[in-house]
């Protein structure tokens, strides 16, 4: 596809093996490193944690991969997954016993690559404090945690793949990071959030945002995720584990990120992503629409980049019944060979 620079045309759209998929061009495409997707049989996956400090802050990072670093090996591609505003990093190491595999560090480890992820301030295993971790705070995070990540790995430049307010964290912090962001995937992203059905209905509780720095995460409010824009596009099994694994941690969350999309986007300005992009949207997901995310797309000036839209899935591509076209067109993207110059 060509002419990028113009605005993406509905004609554009092309339907294929049940997906919607909008391709970019790779003419411009940034030059990457493919994964290192062959690795020894009978490999397991290891795992180690790792700690960053923002300041006094302490925050939990997690690492897999398959086997444990050898010295003198090849460093193999870095993915880094960062979470949403309602759910920690476990929600990308997800363990359902009998109904298939939900982790996500799994599976891009089984693929090749070294993945990582980290609790943001106020979530999971991270340290406490009184600030309501908004986009900014993240970002601030992420620069904590990269910083572990090249130290353990010898590796300078990473991809992200960000979740919903993830997604925003990601591109928050390649804007003002680009050194060290490669290949990016926002998943559940929203732009200006025009539109959204989601923000519409969070945005009745702004003033509450405005003056609480927490607020509530009980067990409905995490089985919401799944079901607010329609129900049936997630195993109800994976979400009552996700709602296990995050209890534990408390039944309060910070309102810093809900307060960002609700009254301060845009927060990631497309002109100054300069990473290729790959946009995934499920099909029910009413945190943005297609317009709002064509929009984005229009505007980004890699032109390494692609808008996917998943068949039967809603807001949360990682706990989808649908979840492996996931797998598929994130790995696809990261993996995509080098193109030749013209």
């Amino acid at each position: 596809m060509r002419n990028l620079d113009r605005p993406l045309a509905r004609r554009a759209v092309i339907k294929g093996a049940g997906l919607g998929l909008i391709a970019g061009g790779l003419g411009d495409a940034l030059p990457m490193q493919s994964a290192a997707a062959a690795t020894a049989e009978g490999d397991e996956i290891w795992s180690s944690e790792h700690w960053a400090r923002k300041g006094d802050i302490p925050l939990w990072m997690y690492r897999k991969r398959l086997g444990a670093p050898k010295a003198g090996e090849p460093s193999r591609p870095v993915l880094f997954f960062v979470h949403g505003s309602s759910v920690s990093s476990r929600v990308f190491d997800l363990n359902v016993p009998g109904h298939g595999e939900y982790s996500l560090m799994n599976e891009f480890a089984r693929y090749g690559f070294d993945c990582w992820t980290m609790d943001h301030e106020n979530y999971g295993r991270s340290g406490r404090t009184s600030g309501n971790s908004d986009i900014a705070s993240g970002v601030e995070d992420l620069k904590a945690g990269v910083e572990i990540v090249a130290r353990e790995t010898g590796r300078q430049k990473f991809h992200f793949l960000g979740e919903s307010s993830g997604a925003l964290r990601a591109g928050a912090y390649a804007m003002v990071a680009p050194e060290r962001a490669d290949r990016l995937v926002f998943a559940a992203f929203t732009y200006k959030g025009e539109g959204s059905p989601t923000l519409t209905k969070r945005a009745e509780q702004l003033a509450y945002y405005r003056t609480h720095n927490l607020r509530k995460r009980d067990r409905d409010m995490i089985r919401s995720i799944a079901t607010r824009d329609k129900p049936g596009t997630s195993d109800p099994a994976a979400v009552e584990a996700l709602a296990d694994a995050e209890l534990q941690f408390g039944d309060q969350v910070p309102t810093g990120t809900y307060l960002d999309m609700t009254a301060n986007l845009p927060l990631v300005h497309p002109e100054k992503v300069l990473s290729p992009v790959l946009l995934v949207r499920g099909e029910h997901d009413g945190i943005a629409t297609v317009a709002d995310l064509e929009e984005f797309f229009n505007l980004l000036p890699n032109g390494d980049r692609q808008f996917v839209i998943l068949p039967g899935t809603a807001h949360s591509v990682a706990l989808a019944t649908n979840r492996e076209l996931f797998w598929h067109v994130t790995r696809a993207f990261l993996t995509m060979p080098t193109p030749i110059a013209t």
